[in-house]
Order: C-alpha cells, then sequence, then structure tokens
C-alpha cells in the first residue's frame, strides 16, 4: 500500500490513557492468562505426595504401626523423605523456570498516552492499541487500525501455508506473526477470550507428559499395578495358613513380600532428573519451556542452524558501497533514504542506516517524500521504497534481482565467497508496491557488509563432530557466502554449498540431497520446513536452531526448536528451548544435559525394576510352597537401600554422554527381567537349602542366608548398570558393600536388622548361591553384548 507521509502509519493511533487502562483493569478486562511454564505449588505437592504407590506404602506402613515392632517401618520413613527431596527439587525448578521465563518474555508495544511503551503479555487491556513488526507476535485477538504492506503468517493456527495481507479493519488472531509490513491492531479479545488463549494454557504447563519415557515408565507401571493383586493375593493367603506361624508374623512377612514390588522411587528420581535438568540448564541462561524437551534433545542426531544469528553474531557492519553504473544518482543519500523508511530495519538495513544516518526523516536528511514502500520478505529476500522526484529504489539479495549472466552478479558472488553478504541496490521503472517492479531493475551499487563470526561457533561444531550430530546449515543468504563462513569455522562439505532453489520438491529426493550435503543457501521459510520433514522421513530427530521470522515454521516442525534470546518474539514462542545468553555455544550442554537426564533415567529403570522381578517371583515361589517369607521389611529396606535408593540417586544425577535411543521398555526389560529372574532363584534355592534341607537352622539364619545371597546378586546387578567405571562409581560401590559387611558384622548391626550368621552352612550355601548366580549375570550381560554388536566397556 502506498504511504502518504513519511512517518509510519501506527503512529496516527494515541492509544488508551492511564485512567481508560485504571477503569479496565478494574473490571477485569485484562490479558489475564496463566503462568508459564510452572504447576502451582498445590499441584506440586499433591503430584509428589497423592500418588497411587505412596497409597500402597502407606497402608502397609499402617499394617506396620498397628503389628510393630516400629523399626520393621522403617521403610515409610525412607518414602516420606524421598517425597520431601522430590517436592523440593520441583519447586526449585520452578522458581528457575519462572525466573528465566520472565526474562525471555517477549513484550509487545502498546500506545498509551501518545507513547509506545513495552509491557508484559498479562497488562494488555481490552482496546489497547498494539504496533506490529516483522517477528512480533499477535499476543491477543484484535482487529487493524492501520497497516502498512503487512503481511501475517496464520499458519500455525489455520494450516494456511500462505502469508495473508491485511487491511484496515482485518481481524488477527493470537499465536500468529507478522512475517512483513509493519501496522497496529486493537485487542478486542484478551485473557482466556483469545483464540489461542486455551491453546497456550495447556501447552504451557510444568509437565512431564508425551514423551516416550514417561509413556514408557507409565506402561511399566500400570503392568506392575496389574501384577500386585494376584502375587499379593497369594502371599497373603500362603503366610496365614502356614503352621505355627502367628498372624502378626504372617502380616510382617506379607509386607515384606509387597513392599519391594512398588518402584516408588523410579516416577520420584525421575522427577527429580528432570527437575535438576531444568536448574542446571537455568544456570547457562537456557529456558526450557517444555520439559520433554530435554529427552528430545538426548536423541538428536541432526542439528539444523540458520547462519546469521548463530554461525554469526546479528550485528553487522558496512565494508564498501561498489558503484556500477553512474547514472547520476547519489547512492548515499538514497542508501540513507531507504534505510529511513524502514521502521523495524533488520540487521542488514540497521548497520545501512548506521553508515548512511540522514534518512528522509531526520533534520539533515534530503528530505525526500516516500510515496510507497515494500518491506523486507523472506521469501522475495528484498525490500524497497519509492520517493516522489527521486524514483523507486530495491535493496536486495543480487542473485534474487539479477539474471545468471549478468556480470554486476558474478562480481557480488565472487565478494560473496570471501564470506561477506552482499546487497544489490537497484533503480526500477515500477513503483515498488507493483507486483512486478522487481522484474525489470536496473543495478546502481553493491553494498558489503562483514558479518562477525561466533567466536565459539567452530568449537561448537567440532563438539558436534565428536558427538555424532550431523549438523546442517540452512540460509536464506547466498549460498557461496553461506558456505564460505562455514568454511572458516570447519565444517565438513562446507566447500560443496547448494542453491536450494536448485532442490527438488520431492521429499524423498530432498532427503537424498540432505544426506550428502551440508550448506544450504537461499532457502526459503517454506524450505526449511520441508528440509526438516525430509530429514524426519528418514528417522532423524531434527533440532533447528533460529531466531527470525523466516525459521518460525521449521522451529515449529522440528522435534526440538532453539531460539535465540535476541531473536523475534514468534521464534521464542514456538521454540522449546530459548537461550537468553544468545550463544550458540550452550547448546553443547544442552544436548549433554539431555543425554544425562534421559541415560540415567535408564539406568536407575533397571535397579528399580529388577527389585520388582525379583519380589514378585520369590512372593510366588514362596508363596508356592508355603513357606514363612524369609524377610521382614527391614531386611528388604537395608538391601533396597544399598542396591537401589542411595546408589540410584548418585547414578540419576552422574555425568552421561551417550546418546539416548528409542526403545526404552524392551531395553530396560531386557536388562530387569533375567537379572531379577536370576536373584529370585538364587535366593529362593539358598533359602529352600537352608530352611528344608538342613533342618538344623533357626528361622533368624535361614533369613539371614537369603538375605547375603539377595544383597550379593541385587549388587551385582548395582555394579553392572553403573558401568564403565570412573572412581566415583568404584567408590559408590565400595561404600555401599561395606554398609553391608558392617550391619552383618557388628553386633549392633546384627542386633538392629536381626541378624546371625553363626551357621556357617548356611553362610557358605548363601555366598555360593551368590558366586553363581553373580556369574551367570555377568555371561549374560557380556553375551547379550556379543549378540546385539554393541560394545561393553567396565572402565570409562
Amino acid at each position: 500500500m502506498s504511504a502518504t507521509s513519511q512517518s509510519p502509519v501506527v503512529t496516527v493511533e494515541r492509544g488508551l490513557t492511564a485512567a481508560e487502562v485504571r477503569q479496565r483493569v478494574a473490571d477485569g478486562k485484562t490479558n489475564d492468562v496463566p503462568a508459564r511454564a510452572s504447576r502451582s505449588i498445590g499441584e506440586i505437592v499433591r503430584a509428589n505426595v497423592l500418588t497411587r504407590f505412596n497409597a500402597i506404602i502407606g497402608a502397609l506402613f499402617v499394617m506396620i504401626l498397628i503389628v510393630g515392632p516400629l523399626k520393621q517401618g522403617l521403610f515409610g520413613l525412607v518414602i516420606v523423605v524421598n517425597t520431601a527431596i522430590g517436592i523440593f527439587q520441583e519447586l526449585r525448578a520452578k522458581r528457575t523456570l519462572e525466573r528465566l521465563a520472565i526474562v525471555g518474555e517477549a513484550k509487545p508495544r502498546v500506545r498509551r498516552d501518545g507513547e509506545t511503551v513495552e509491557i508484559p503479555v498479562n497488562q494488555v487491556v481490552l482496546d489497547d492499541i498494539i504496533e506490529l513488526g516483522p517477528g512480533d507476535k499477535v499476543v491477543v485477538d484484535g482487529a487493524i487500525v492501520a497497516a502498512d504492506s503487512l503481511e501475517i503468517d496464520e499458519s500455525l493456527l489455520t494450516g494456511e501455508s500462505d502469508p495473508m495481507v491485511k487491511h484496515d479493519a482485518d481481524a488477527v488472531m493470537s499465536g500468529s506473526f507478522v512475517v512483513a509490513g509493519t501496522g497496529a491492531y486493537r485487542a478486542t479479545k484478551v485473557g482466556r477470550d483469545a483464540y489461542a488463549a486455551k491453546l497456550a494454557e495447556e501447552a504451557s504447563k510444568f509437565t512431564l507428559v508425551h514423551s516416550e519415557l514417561r509413556s514408557g515408565i507409565d506402561r511399566i507401571l500400570r503392568f506392575i499395578t496389574w501384577l500386585l493383586f494376584p502375587a499379593g493375593a497369594l502371599i497373603i493367603y500362603s503366610q496365614l495358613t502356614v503352621k505355627n506361624q502367628s498372624v502378626p508374623d504372617a502380616l510382617r512377612g506379607m509386607v515384606a513380600a509387597l513392599v519391594p514390588m512398588v518402584p516408588e522411587g523410579l516416577v520420584l528420581l525421575t522427577s527429580i532428573a528432570f527437575a535438576v535438568g531444568v536448574i542446571r540448564l537455568g544456570r547457562r541462561s537456557c529456558l526450557v519451556q517444555e520439559l520433554p524437551a530435554i529427552e528430545g534433545l538426548a536423541r538428536v542426531d541432526v542439528v539444523c542452524a540458520d547462519k546469521t544469528g548463530t554461525l554469526t553474531e546479528n550485528g553487522m557492519r558496512l565494508s564498501e558501497v561498489r558503484t556500477l553504473n553512474q547514472d547520476g544518482a547519489d547512492v548515499g543519500a538514497v542508501l540513507a533514504a531507504v534505510a529511513g523508511t524502514d521502521p523495524r530495519p533488520n540487521a542488514s538495513m540497521l548497520a545501512i542506516a548506521e553508515a548512511y544516518p540522514n534518512g528522509p526523516n531526520e533534520p539533515d536528511g534530503p528530505g525526500w517524500r516516500t510515496t510507497a514502500i515494500a518491506p523486507f520478505s523472506s521469501a522475495r529476500k528484498w525490500s524497497g521504497a519509492s520517493f516522489d522526484q527521486h524514483g523507486n529504489w530495491i535493496l536486495g539479495a543480487p542473485d534474487m534481482l539479477l539474471p545468471a549472466d549478468s556480470p554486476e552478479l558474478a562480481t557480488a558472488v565472487e565478494a560473496g565467497a570471501q564470506g561477506l553478504r552482499v546487497l544489490l541496490l537497484a533503480r526500477s521503472a515500477r513503483p515498488v508496491d507493483d507486483p512486478a517492479t522487481a522484474t525489470d531493475v536496473t543495478p546502481v551499487a553493491l553494498v558489503v557488509l562483514e558479518q562477525r563470526v561466533r567466536a565459539d561457533a567452530g568449537d561448537t561444531l567440532r563438539y558436534f563432530a565428536e558427538q555424532d550430530v550431523a549438523v546442517k546449515v540452512i540460509s536464506g543468504d547466498n549460498a557461496v557466502s553461506v558456505g564460505a563462513v562455514a568454511g572458516t569455522l570447519g565444517l565438513a562439505g562446507a566447500d560443496r554449498p547448494v542453491d536450494a532453489r536448485e532442490l527438488p520438491e520431492d521429499q524423498a529426493e530432498l532427503a537424498g540431497v540432505l544426506a550428502e550435503r551440508t550448506v544450504f543457501g537461499r532457502v526459503t521459510p517454506a524450505q526449511k520446513r520441508d528440509m526438516v520433514g525430509a530429514l524426519q522421513s528418514r528417522g532423524h530427530t531434527v533440532a533447528m536452531t533460529g531466531d527470525g521470522v523466516n525459521d518460525v515454521l521449521a522451529l515449529k516442525d522440528a522435534q526440538i526448536g532453539v531460539a535465540m534470546g535476541s531473536g523475534s518474539p514468534a521464534t521464542r514462542a514456538v521454540a522449546q528451548i530459548v537461550l537468553l545468553d544468545n550463544k550458540f555455544a550452550t547448546l553443547p550442554y544442552v544436548v549433554a544435559e539431555g543425554r544425562r537426564v534421559i541415560g540415567n533415567i535408564e539406568r536407575v529403570a533397571n535397579l528399580f525394576l529388577t527389585k520388582t522381578v525379583y519380589s514378585v517371583l520369590l512372593a510366588v515361589l514362596i508363596g508356592i510352597v508355603r513357606l514363612p517369607f524369609p524377610f521382614r521389611p527391614l531386611h528388604l529396606t537395608l538391601i533396597g537401600a544399598l542396591t537401589i535408593g542411595i546408589p540410584s540417586f548418585f547414578l540419576a544425577l552422574a555425568p552421561n554422554t551417550e546418546r539416548a535411543r528409542h526403545g526404552f521398555v524392551p531395553r530396560v526389560m531386557r536388562m530387569a527381567v533375567p537379572a531379577g529372574v536370576v536373584a529370585a532363584v538364587a535366593t529362593f534355592v539358598t533359602y529352600w537349602l537352608s530352611h528344608v534341607v538342613d533342618g538344623t537352622t533357626t528361622q533368624a539364619q535361614d533369613t539371614t542366608a537369603a538375605v547375603v545371597t539377595l544383597y550379593l546378586v541385587a549388587a551385582w546387578a548395582m555394579a553392572i548398570v553403573a558401568r564403565p567405571y570412573v572412581w566415583w562409581k568404584i567408590a559408590l560401590i565400595a561404600a555401599m558393600f561395606a554398609g553391608f559387611l558392617l550391619a552383618l558384622f557388628l553386633p549392633l548391626g546384627r542386633r538392629f536388622f536381626e541378624l546371625d550368621i553363626s551357621h556357617a552352612g548356611s553362610m557358605a550355601t548363601a555366598v555360593g548361591a551368590g558366586a553363581v548366580a553373580v556369574a551367570v549375570m555377568e555371561i549374560g550381560w557380556w553375551l547379550d553384548g556379543w549378540f546385539r554388536h554393541e560394545k561393553r566397556r567396565l572402565l570409562g
């Protein structure tokens, strides 16, 4: 649309007065949207306390309180302490998320009393006049009151792929974003009445759902819940019908059998691992807007990175202006005029405006009257302005405006090959708001801009190469220029850049090109999205980084969208992770944190589910032969604490750089089921030989023999899960073994845990059965690695 003045049209509206704002606040007409990224304190407490497994453990704890002695209910106190730790860690994560969300929140520009002010989204009120520029997100529903070549992308809401040109009185929906032009709109629906508010409320919650890890754990827990009923019923029946067994002893045996079946610590440690991950990333100014993003990052094997703002810094500097045709135009005045007409300049235009500050609106400017403006568009790669008496001027990508055989284009390509950004200043015979204005242009000058490469970009690319993560540089800039920048950073394949205009449209063919090439230039926003989809079609887990409005669609489609803190509000809104410090070098730490969290959760899941398997199988075996259950709750609390509880807490927070893979449930069960079966059979055989075959032992001696065997096997399972070993893991395993020896050999420990090691025969049986079981587990672990072609290591 043509402009009739040199000032942006958004200044026509003065906006609400302070009194009108106060009145709307008093009337409740505010944008009262849910707090982003966190649950309430009450929800956190309920989620950690009111669980089905805590209810089961609590009921069993009450039973022990009734029949006594109190020390047999030590497992109940462990649950209380662990739950308290979980609540504390999640509250810390909540505070971290809320603090970072406030820092990273996009603030709309609102007109109040004739002044433009930035305010938080929740302070927008009904009838506010909100300004729009490229990359801005529409925060509430409204109606356009001013538009200057305004184009809004509503694809994330409606599925319409093409940007919509907006005019006065047109409706805009919250959740859409500006791709070109400027304007302003009046807020007509705020708060929960807005179109996208309900979606935002659901998407912004502090949640651990919708991930393979969580769904896998939930599936396992549902299966275990169903197992509890028949196994529990069998052990209850058997204990109450064992001869010479008192009712209190039968109840204590029943509780001892049921308590270890419940993997109560697995969910807790999962929550703690995620929460600690959020806190660690928060210390690096990284906002995790969706917690499953941590899991997704652990599985990333392709990173698609935009050049500008990722490999290079946002800021640019004008290097030189090369005049091509002496047509009498004052190139400096033209550049100043074009730059001065852009109310929301990008990095290139800012560099030009810095070099030529006297635009048409400045007191010392040329005083040219603007008759039409064409804002920059990522799709067409140029912007321009028409001036009364001074012609029509276009500033954009040379390869988009000049024919392939143009000598001026050859000059531009030569400069771009040095990693410089080159723009063409050209005169057009048509006004810039004419759709055909770019088809007939006369080149006047080349504007050469220097881009500052990020100092840490090279190290970041090398890290990804070492971790077998492929990096694809996808940029809207000239392909040769992008390749030159990537080449200086040592990126493999940078010497063979691809012009995206030559890419095939077929997804399968596009995926083939992406598999072979690394650097792509002149990529349109739609192509970025297609490229992400093509990579995903080959089974890749894709992370997309970007900061511009042209990255929004690809960020949304990638499994993990990573936005820079200085990026457009639209990119920050759709990304799962925001790097508030704008450092590409933070991304390796984010990926490493994801791997640490997921890899360690898988490790501790092995331990908890091994315990569940051996507990269920022992209950079944004991119930079938109708013997007194060999353990009291206190014995299994001791074994669980030294082989699972304490070690898993450290293992869940340990470093882990292995890339996560799909198939969480089969992998965990592949370890837990055999290990649990071996532990249960070895323990049952020891107890049977001591209690039935020998016949000269007391119940305490039989129990002690079973405790020793079960500890040896469970401890070895913990030692296998902890591999590969480093010094602190060896120290942890040694400390757990020492703790068991103290309980077994110190008189105080034996009295408290009711152990009797005086029968040499039963102790020899226990150690022998444990040694055989350990050997079976060790051989099985190595054979499983050989069969699956997985490299197994003892030392890290």
